[in-house]
């Protein structure tokens, strides 16, 4: 019997309940992939497919570079898992890039599901893991994680540069408003768009239908791609001792451990901008969803990392690595809730009326129709009110509306906390909520909320790239009440179309550059300071050129 202290806090953790997780080899068609993920404990194995099916042929099963796109795709889901087994092997070729990205994100994604699902109240949990004492780690990852099928260098020398074009836009849409309104905003602006729509084979498929269904008619390079990323979640649930047997049934706006979910879709959609040659992934992300947070001393992110610009900026590095030549950003940061939903309702009433937001979306006849009840129905209805707009053109009943305003101000909303005394300011001056004297937290609102915000760390003017930001500030402004930019922890108003920052160049964006003579062409790696802080790629092929360039502040 052992005497080493890890190992005997390792027995004693009731959260580490299996033995391994072995994920992989992936097995590529022309139109699918599937990744086995095989689950051992108690002396028991068990075994379910992620896969993703395409409308179209995305793959070359022959092909090194569609193994590793499609092995880096399955090992996604599994990123969630790092605090429940002993061990994780990913049976499938990765190299460098891969290995270094695939550890830290799940360290980084341990750490927030450790704070969010287990240190916090979680209906979900039974036993020992609803009582968790909270543990300040030097690290969160309790897997070991193993790669034996790592990549030669010979394998990497293969390293090609990915063709995309900089004027073709990937949108990762949903039936939610900002993917309608980024839509809405590229195709005005003259963008070559291709909405991406993640068909989940669970009813969350449904928020998406009615935009689906318009997109698919009406909008050119609209695509879907089915997953059952969502049965695998469950299946993980199910094996999971600290988790509710009837976890099914209960009304919850929470997923019940996980939080590694947007890449789950977004690198899905990969395959189709590879081959359609797109090199710009749009994530609808606002303001708000961009924070640092802490609970005594654990530095976290709030639960919302994969919506965050911190995720973004970190793909971007990371394709950039892999010569995948793809930039992921939301052109929403600047914006508020509100502000969004404004802009939608007054600029694009036509994509409006497809707007599904909602945990609980059901049928009614041909449509999709929201349930009214839950927070995110209630925080739709209040903004929609606030805006004079009407409730009813994306499917709200008169009984749910009146329901949702009567508890408006009382309900817990995930929304962000100055832009819900906003909303709430904004009704009761329509006298369409009461709100007691005695509550004075909405006696003033916060009209911050209606202005462009822009912040350092979670929405730089320079955030987006620099074609983009002339025209879409300029339609923002026509709806915002002027801008205002982060300072000395103040707001102070600007001209985001005369700030001197307007014109740095995007950091996550590299340039082909022709050489006469080479049968591949070199490719330019400028590198601003954000990328010279973080991540400045190691294993760069023999056809690329590093250029160093430092841009003014």
């Amino acid at each position: 019997m052992t005497d080493d202290p890890l190992l005997k806090m390792k027995r004693s953790n009731p959260l580490l309940v299996f033995d391994r997780l072995e994920v992989g080899p992936v097995k590529v068609e022309r139109r699918r992939i599937s990744t086995p993920y095989r689950l051992f404990y108690n002396g028991k194995e068990d075994r379910i497919d992620l896969m993703y099916t395409y409308e179209e042929a995305v793959f070359d099963p022959a092909d090194p570079a569609a193994q590793n796109l499609a092995a880096v795709i399955g090992a996604q889901v599994a990123f969630n898992y790092g605090l429940f087994c002993k061990k994780i092997i990913f049976r499938d070729a990765f190299d460098n890039a891969d290995i270094g990205f695939i550890r830290d994100m799940m360290e980084n994604t341990s750490r927030e599901i450790y704070v969010k699902k287990f240190l916090e109240f979680n209906h979900y949990l039974i036993g020992e893991a609803a009582h968790l004492p909270m543990e300040k780690k030097p690290r969160y990852l309790e897997a070991e994680l193993e790669f034996p099928e790592t990549l030669r260098k010979t394998d990497r020398a293969r390293w090609d540069f990915w063709p995309t074009e900089r004027r073709r836009h990937a949108i990762l849409s949903s039936g939610g408003k900002d993917s309608l309104v980024s839509q809405g905003l590229l195709d005005e602006i003259g963008c070559e768009t291709h909405p991406i729509y993640i068909n989940e084979s669970g009813r969350h498929w449904f928020t998406a239908l009615n935009a689906y269904r318009y997109f698919k008619e009406n909008i050119p390079n609209t695509a879907r791609v089915w997953t059952n990323s969502d049965r695998v979640f469950n299946w993980m649930l199910r094996h999971m001792p600290f988790i509710r047997p009837d976890y099914a049934n209960i009304r919850s706006d929470e997923y019940a451990v996980r939080l590694w979910t947007v890449a789950v879709f977004s690198f899905g959609a990969l395959p189709l901008m590879r081959k359609r040659g797109i090199g710009r992934l749009l994530i609808g992300d606002e303001f708000d969803t961009t924070r640092r947070a802490s609970r005594r001393g654990i530095t976290h992110y709030d639960g919302l990392y994969d919506q965050s610009s911190y995720f973004d900026n970190a793909l971007s590095r990371y394709y950039l690595r892999k010569g995948w030549n793809i930039s992921q950003f939301s052109i929403l940061r600047p914006l508020s809730d509100l502000l969004i939903q404004k802009i939608l309702v007054k600029r694009y009433p036509h994509l409006q009326e497809q707007q599904v937001s909602c945990h609980a979306a059901h049928k009614e006849g041909f449509r999709i129709h929201p349930c009214g009840a839950c927070e995110k129905c209630r925080r739709i209805i209040g903004m929609l009110k606030a805006l004079d707009a009407d409730p009813s053109r994306c499917g709200y009943s008169e009984n749910q509306v009146q329901k949702a305003l009567e508890n408006f101000a009382f309900a817990h909303l995930k929304q962000e906390s100055a832009c819900a005394r906003q909303v709430t300011f904004m009704l009761a001056e329509k006298k369409l909520v009461n709100i007691p004297s005695s509550v004075k937290k909405f006696a003033n609102g916060s009209a911050e909320v209606l202005k462009l915000r822009f912040d350092p760390e979670r929405s730089p003017i320079h955030g987006i790239p620099l074609d983009l930001r002339v025209p879409l500030y300029s339609i923002y402004l026509e709806y915002a009440d002027g801008a205002v930019q982060r300072s000395d922890r103040q707001w102070k108003a600007i001209d985001p179309l005369a700030d001197m920052s307007l014109h740095r160049p995007y950091a996550f964006e590299v340039a082909p550059i022709a050489a006469a003579g080479t049968p591949r062409p070199k490719v330019r790696w400028t590198v601003p300071p954000e990328l010279i802080k973080h991540d400045i790629p190691k294993d760069l092929p023999e056809n690329a050129v590093m250029e160093l360039t430092l841009h003014d502040k």
